[in-house]
């Protein structure tokens, strides 16, 4: 990578560590559904004038079922789970299981395209969920803590988000193939944005939100959303996708950084060694690392 997709990759890895803090801000005063519905409310308004910009809203028209769909799959339920989880869990240990997105992605390409991996990604695949299962290990208490939420519940929440990841990865390849990114990003949202309108009002707050929740929801909205959508695309144009995604990689990094350092989550060393097997799990799994080989050179 040069100069310019390094400083993207690391600003994009910034941006989305902070998502889980910011909606660890929002969901506090908004409550779980508001908190993922304003999210997707404001990304579409930041995301709609580009595209109309850009001239791609006949795309978008044509196209808007399938992508508003998977935009609820990619979205909408998974930023919902994601804010139930960050009641009970901390925002490390949130992103740490966000990582394991890649892997679901490649179970389910496995399961449903019939893209069967090779011996270095399946073990991949089995490295990575142990190192989920050990870190799930720790947190399968369900009874409720200080937030009426039990932990195993928030981790099952979280797994639940990145499962909902996984499968809309595959569909949007196998339904959206060929459409702009920049359209399939901006329906998506508007697409989750209709599906949660409705609960989202109905669980609408009694007491309106304080500024430090709304200033959750707008940065999470406009930054973690709308901008990093941006970026991202722009840094698999120039990249290509798997030096991409492993942007994922570096995003627990940053979580935990913001955690510890403006809400004072600590982090253990179970954690980190969890996160670890995790991320090496990962790495193998999408093709990104190999196991040397053991044959003999000649």
């Amino acid at each position: 990578m040069n100069a310019a997709s390094i400083a993207d990759f690391l600003l994009l890895s910034a941006i989305w560590g902070s998502s889980f803090l910011f909606t660890r801000y929002a969901v506090v005063d908004f409550g779980v559904l508001p908190t993922a519905a304003v999210r997707v409310a404001i990304a579409t308004v930041f995301l709609l004038p580009i595209v109309w910009w850009r001239g791609l809203m006949p795309q978008l028209r044509k196209h808007f079922k399938a992508i508003a769909v998977i935009g609820l799959l990619n979205s909408g339920i998974p930023f919902a789970l994601f804010a139930f989880a960050l009641l009970s869990i901390t925002t490390g240990l949130s992103a740490i299981l966000n990582a394991t997105v890649p892997l679901f992605g490649a179970l389910i390409a496995w399961a449903w395209l019939k893209d069967r991996p090779n011996a270095s990604r399946l073990a991949g695949l089995v490295i990575g969920f142990v190192g989920v299962a050990m870190l799930a290990w720790d947190k399968t208490s369900f009874r409720p803590g200080a937030s009426g939420i039990a932990p195993a519940w928030a981790v099952l929440a979280a797994l639940g988000a990145t499962l909902c990841y996984g499968i809309a990865a595959n569909a949007a390849k196998q339904y959206l193939s060929g459409l702009s990114p920049l359209v399939t990003a901006a329906g998506s949202q508007l697409g989750a944005t209709i599906g949660l309108a409705i609960p989202a009002a109905f669980l609408w707050p009694a007491r309106m939100p304080g500024p430090h929740a709304w200033l959750g929801a707008v940065a999470v909205g406009v930054l973690c959303t709308g901008v990093a959508y941006i970026l991202y695309f722009r840094l698999i144009e120039n990249t290509g996708p798997a030096r991409a995604v492993a942007v994922t990689f570096l995003v627990p990094v940053f979580a935990v950084i913001y955690g510890t350092l403006f809400l004072g989550e600590s982090v253990t060393p179970w954690m980190v060694m969890c996160g670890i097997v995790i991320v090496c799990g990962t790495a193998l799994s999408t093709g990104l690392a190999k196991f040397p080989s053991l044959r003999p050179q000649t």
